[in-house]
């Protein structure tokens, strides 16, 4: 498994698709510096910036490049066959992956969310957004991870459920907050530093039980879903 591991980060940091990772939380932490520099009210700047820039973009497109390429990638370039045709359990092939996937997502994410919260209110918020972010960072690896070995267009389907349902459904059908993992990731940093800059429907323990079946239930996917994949890297 770290054998594994060690291969999939170095793969990330190797590709392209890593730089896509830094220019959105440095507008995010830039953003909160230049707000709090210009002496700006945090009631004013918290809510976009926190949660509107934050939760809802920087978090799960990060999480979306990440998490499609750990195996999307390998899958395009045929070079998962080295990995499949090991007598490796596809739980140790899949398990690895979402640790590396999530793990860097968290980091770049819940670094940048801390200053800002920091800057807007207190370090209690920061640490609520670092925490919150990085549970966020491994439900939404888990279901992009999936996403990349149920379907060959993993970031279009992974950009409709980020933008068309937990961005625009969300603001306008509440019903369907209860399955935003954005929600969940508001609802917890609220519950760790309450505050009147992050503002969620969904119930703590809703946000929780959800946040751990999507991260399960979609980890159990992906390796019932690589058993189905043949040497040559299809399903059968």
């Amino acid at each position: 498994m770290s054998t594994i591991t060690w291969i999939t980060a170095r793969g990330l940091f190797g590709r392209r698709r890593f730089l896509l990772l830094l220019p959105l939380p440095l507008v995010l932490l830039g953003l909160a510096v230049l707000c709090r520099s210009l002496g700006v009210d945090p009631r004013q700047w918290g809510p976009p910036v926190l949660v509107g820039l934050g939760l809802a973009v920087v978090l799960p497109v990060v999480a979306l490049i990440i998490g499609t390429g750990v195996l999307g990638a390998e899958i395009d370039d045929g070079t998962v066959v080295h990995i499949l045709t090991k007598p490796i359990p596809r739980w140790q092939i899949v398990l690895p992956k979402l640790a590396v996937a999530a793990g860097i997502t968290a980091v770049t994410v819940a670094v940048p969310l801390y200053v800002a919260g920091v800057l807007a209110a207190s370090v209690r918020l920061g640490l609520a957004l670092a925490v919150a972010a990085a549970l966020g960072a491994l439900a939404y690896s888990a279901f992009f991870l999936a996403l990349s070995l149920v379907t060959r267009r993993p970031v279009l389907l992974g950009l409709v459920y980020v933008l068309i349902w937990e961005g625009l459904l969300g603001n306008f059908v509440s019903g369907t907050k209860v399955l935003s993992i954005q929600q969940y990731v508001i609802a917890l940093a609220d519950r760790i530093a309450p505050t009147g800059l992050l503002e969620t429907t969904v119930s703590v323990p809703v946000a929780s039980v959800m946040t751990a079946l999507v991260s399960v239930g979609f980890t159990v996917l992906a390796i019932d879903r690589l058993r189905s994949f043949s040497v040559a890297g299809e399903t059968s």
